[in-house]
């Protein structure tokens, strides 16, 4: 197995910038992003689902970053008005709008066979609908402030990788992507860039709980480096995304895996 590198530091990469992430409370891809995107210097308006989680988080990176650059707002994504809540404070809190990263999703395990239309919806609610909700009010406010701006999506390799029992999963993911194409063309008319991130395995605290060890152990076989990402590894990719450094990217689902067929 080979080791994890050492976490490397900020380098200022968005310093004066506003940035929205979803599903950002606690220790997974969102909370990651959510600190790193701190790190580099912008300021972040965190949501989740999970009310008290969420202000933890909050506590926790104002505390490490200064209050003045950090704001929470529980926010479900499959709600409108919340998500129209939760980019007006953006803009009323900082000014702007550079950067949203939708995180959230809701993943479950089931046969198809056995699926209920109401597993089936509330997945695709969230993974899927919930991510064309917050770039639509994300674009809709980039274009009227005319100053460019950030989407990255959070994909998955299962979107284009089969795997028994995520069929609503999958169907999602692979919806994010496409999502994230059709969205890049329209908004690269106005200075915006829309890209997807499309890990594999970032394990995390909350994924233990929904995981069995055999599943997690069969999906880390696959892994060429022989172990999971860090969530922090695919925060900094996200990152870069959002960076000047990815400014002729848009349309784009980068592959954040060692996985091989």
């Amino acid at each position: 197995m080979t080791p994890a590198p050492p976490y490397e530091p900020g380098h200022r990469l968005l310093a004066g910038r506003t940035a929205v992430v979803t599903a950002a409370a606690g220790a997974g891809i969102g909370g990651a992003t959510a600190r790193r995107l701190l790190e580099e210097g912008a300021s972040v308006v965190l949501s989740d689902a999970h009310a008290r989680r969420l202000k933890e988080t909050e506590a926790e990176l104002a505390a490490a970053f200064g209050a003045g650059r950090v704001t929470s707002l529980p926010c479900d994504v499959t709600d409108e008005d919340q998500v129209a809540a939760l980019f007006d404070l953006a803009e009323e809190r900082h000014g702007r709008l550079d950067i949203v990263v939708n995180n959230a999703g809701l993943g479950g395990t089931a046969d198809l066979v056995d699926m209920s239309d109401d597993q089936w919806d509330k997945v695709l609610d969230v993974t899927l609908n919930g991510t064309f909700r917050c770039t639509r009010a994300a674009l809709r406010r980039m274009r009227a402030a005319g100053a460019g701006g950030v989407v990255v999506n959070n994909a998955s390799v299962i979107g284009w990788r089969a795997q028994k029992g995520q069929s609503h999963y999958a169907a999602a993911k692979a919806g994010v992507m496409a999502l994230t194409r059709c969205a890049a063309l329209e908004a690269a008319e106005y200075g915006v860039r829309v890209n997807a991130v499309s890990p594999s395995l970032a394990l995390h605290p909350h994924l233990v709980k929904v995981t069995t060890p055999e599943l997690l152990a069969e999906l880390t076989s696959r892994e060429a480096f022989g172990r999971h990402a860090e969530p922090w590894e695919v925060a900094n990719v996200i990152v870069f995304l959002a960076s000047g450094y990815a400014s002729y990217l848009t349309g784009e689902v980068l592959s954040v895996s060692s996985q091989h067929p």
